[in-house]
């Protein structure tokens, strides 16, 4: 039976399976959630994949140019919670000071170094390594860049993140494709919510009412809402990139990265700002690292395609068995 049926499979039946197998290798997937943590100190992190590798700059918003990345990444669809933190100073001695407004909400009044520091403890918890440099032990205290001496970690492109890392703060350009960038027809839009026009003002949901996707969490007094309930979604899918809380950046403001000390960038607009602050044309650059402000988050960035999803790839050695299984036949054929 087996037999018949691989007969009446033609080649170019096989050879389209291949080649769609193929494809889905090229194009790795970033979507799934990741458990962090270990008995009842575990949470979760939900990533969206960033594709469309090679994307042209915009070359209208802040910084100019901006939003270009060569590679397929993945970013957190939400941004960090109090309730993440929570969980991650009950697992070590290190201790990240924030605010307290709620498990769900976003975890503010946490500095650039200690944002680094939960995302190196994501690499190392996991058995992957540090994505940033610390050479003291201080919470707070500022990271070293990477040098050529570092063999293993130093890229000269960007010297303050290892080229090692799998999880990481999301560089200006990774948070701004993720947040701007129209992947069906390759343009970017002004404002988070895949619109032109600003977004409506609410203080909190999901983007789904009244003026459909294009809602965002803004010109509030009522504090920032749930990390789940931030308003509209990114042409990717990533919740909060405009409005809720501020977010930072791994890039420096002068977007140099050659000094631990410098001060950082972040962007997005807070709860209590106007429409303003969360468009494409608008970045902060005045972050000192050791700083914290009631108003600014962040969010995680994943650069292995293995770590957010449970679900293989398809089987290089599948491929192989129907290309070879294609060959069999055809000299099967060539003997009759």
């Amino acid at each position: 039976m087996m037999r018949c049926l691989l007969r009446r499979w033609s080649f170019s039946s096989r050879l389209s399976v291949a080649l769609v197998a193929l494809a889905s290798i090229a194009t790795p997937s970033f979507a799934g959630t990741v458990t962090f943590g270990s008995g009842s100190n575990q949470f979760n992190m939900e990533f969206v994949t960033i594709g469309n590798p090679g994307n042209t700059a915009d070359t209208t918003g802040a910084p100019n140019p901006a939003g270009a990345v060569g590679y397929t990444y993945g970013i957190g669809k939400f941004e960090v919670s109090e309730g993440m933190i929570t969980k991650f100073n009950a697992s070590q001695s290190l201790q990240i000071s924030q605010d307290s407004r709620g498990t769900n909400k976003p975890a503010t009044s946490v500095s650039w170094n200690e944002a680094a520091r939960f995302v190196n403890w994501l690499n190392t918890s996991t058995g992957n390594f540090a994505a940033y440099k610390f050479t003291t032990g201080g919470v707070n205290d500022n990271i070293a860049v990477w040098t050529s001496a570092d063999v293993d970690d130093y890229d000269a492109a960007n010297p303050y993140r290892s080229k090692r890392a799998t999880y990481v703060l999301p560089s200006y350009n990774e948070w701004y494709k993720a947040a701007y960038y129209n992947p069906t027809n390759s343009t970017y839009y002004d404002y988070t919510t895949g619109s032109n026009t600003a977004p409506t003002a609410v203080a909190s949901g999901t983007g789904t009412g009244g003026n459909g996707n294009n809602e965002a969490v803004y010109n509030q007094s009522s504090g920032p809402a749930d990390v789940n309930q931030a308003g509209g979604l990114s042409p990717y899918g990533v919740m909060g990139l405009g409005g809720n809380a501020y977010e930072w950046e791994e890039s420096s403001g002068n977007l140099a990265n050659s000094s631990g000390s410098s001060l950082r960038g972040f962007r997005g607009g807070a709860w209590y700002h106007q429409s303003a602050k969360l468009s494409s044309s608008s970045r902060d650059s005045d972050g000192n690292p050791s700083s914290d402000r009631v108003d600014i988050g962040f969010r995680v960035a994943t650069l292995s395609s293995s770590a957010p999803s449970a679900v293989p790839e398809p089987s290089l050695m599948l491929i192989g068995t129907v290309f070879g299984l294609g060959g069999l036949m055809a000299k099967r054929r060539m003997k009759k």
